[in-house]
């Protein structure tokens, strides 16, 4: 699968303006230049990883959707992680997860 940087440029472009957020914003939040934001939105320049890692934090989104448009849910990839950790455990401690887990639900209902 081969990488559109324009629309990776667009895309950053329209999650910006769905958090109502300007270049300025996204600039002074990440430390680059306006200039250079506005040259990724329009395809003028590629970001470095380091850039567009900076970019999805301030645009809160994995760089899943800016690459390749698609989106996950942060906590689909939160029950996979708890998911493989629990795999990991014995009759013991899945009961003492389960102990846990249910003393949390509790407590914050």
């Amino acid at each position: 699968m081969e990488i559109s940087y324009k629309e990776l440029g667009e895309r950053i472009a329209k999650r910006r303006k769905v958090l109502n957020l300007t270049q300025d914003d996204v600039a002074e939040a990440t430390g680059l230049s306006n200039n250079h934001i506005s040259n990724i939105e329009n395809n003028h320049s590629i970001p470095s990883i380091e850039t567009l890692l900076k970019i999805c934090n301030v645009l809160d989104i994995t760089p899943d959707y800016f690459l390749l448009g698609i989106v996950r849910d942060t906590n689909d990839s939160l029950h996979s992680q708890i998911s493989q950790k629990v795999k990991l455990c014995d009759k013991k401690k899945l009961e003492l997860v389960d102990h846990f887990i249910t003393w949390l639900i509790d407590e914050t209902l």
